[in-house]
């Protein structure tokens, strides 16, 4: 698996669907319809109401195996994906890369192969290198439905979904909203994957507030708005979300310092009162507090940030519904072929 450039693009629609146009994949946002999305969002929707239940699984993966394939330390995603599958009926398998036969020298396609021998279903895969997802998707397991819980610095679709669904569940529409994306864009696989679905869903303004040091140098193709001065570029959004600088990323000091950057891009209540009134904040995790957000902020009647991990669920509920389904409608519709 080689790396490529955070805006290269890794997969056409075609990866993703099978031939009647649903999903068999979830790799990325980019290259999807409205309508798929919003079908997403739907699905996830008609999920919201079975976590308030006393018995909250429901019976559309039952029988079904799903492996955990975390490359990369994960509390949040690992654990949403976890649950969502639980919540599904389905049979989990957390595979622990640490101890696993990779360890051992195995090549990654062998241990795949092999999982896809014990008769799995779907892989959940988080992995360093971009495009691990999509790798994995069309060399490798193509029969197998993949999630890409994130890759690199290129995709992170069920977060940017959640994200989605979070603000469509706050502010009932996506038409006309300005938001903001705040942070270490550079590094970030969620700023990418929500730019492209912010865009997809008809977003009218889409902002990114950072250090010239933490943009991709081809911001302005994505269709956004840069602002390097967080007081300019948060005037009347009405939706704004901060990032956490990704240090473990960086390759150089491309900061002075965490106090310096607080006091030019950290999210203070002072900040927010320049968004709109009924601004939502949020912030995909981990935080960094009082370094990219102040704490009253984070925990204050703005904040959605608790919201979007329930909502995590529900999302990863209908991504993995919807791709094993895709599976078998490809598989029943080749044999018939």
């Amino acid at each position: 698996m080689h790396s490529k450039p955070a805006g290269a693009s890794f997969t056409a629609p075609n990866v993703q669907l099978n031939d009647a146009g649903k999903l068999k994949h979830f790799l990325t946002t980019e290259g999807l319809s409205p309508e798929l999305l919003t079908d997403i969002l739907d699905t996830a929707d008609s999920f919201i109401s079975t976590q308030n239940r006393s018995i909250k699984t429901v019976p559309i993966l039952r029988g079904k195996t799903v492996v955990n394939l975390f490359f990369e330390n994960s509390t949040r995603t690992r654990s949403t994906f976890e649950l969502a599958a639980k919540r599904l009926s389905a049979d989990i398998l957390n595979l622990d890369i640490a101890t696993s036969s990779t360890k051992k020298g195995e090549s990654l396609q062998d241990t795949l192969w092999n999982l896809e021998a014990m008769h799995s279903d779907m892989f959940v895969v988080r992995h360093s290198d971009s495009g691990a997802a999509h790798f994995i998707a069309s060399q490798v397991t193509p029969d197998i439905a993949i999630i890409n819980a994130g890759d690199g610095r290129h995709a992170h679709p069920t977060q940017a979904m959640l994200d989605m669904l979070t603000i469509r569940r706050n502010k009932g529409r996506f038409e006309g909203l300005v938001v903001a994306i705040c942070g270490d864009v550079l590094h970030s696989r969620v700023a990418r994957s929500e730019i492209q679905a912010l865009k997809t869903l008809g977003v009218a303004e889409i902002r990114v507030i950072a250090p010239k040091t933490l943009i991709p140098k081809d911001i302005e193709d994505l269709g956004v708005r840069f602002f390097s001065n967080m007081d300019e570029g948060l005037k009347q959004v009405d939706v704004i979300t901060m990032l956490r600088l990704q240090k473990e990323r960086m390759q150089s000091a491309l900061l002075p310092s965490q106090s310096e950057y607080y006091k030019l891009y950290g999210l203070s209540q002072e900040r927010l009162g320049l968004a709109q009134p009924d601004a939502i904040v949020m912030h995909p995790g981990p935080m960094n507090r009082g370094v990219e957000i102040e704490s009253s902020v984070a925990d204050g009647a703005q904040s959605v940030i608790l919201e979007q991990v329930s909502n995590g669920i529900a999302v990863r509920m209908a991504v993995m519904a919807m791709a094993v389904s895709g599976q078998q409608e490809a598989r029943k519709a080749q044999s018939e072929s």
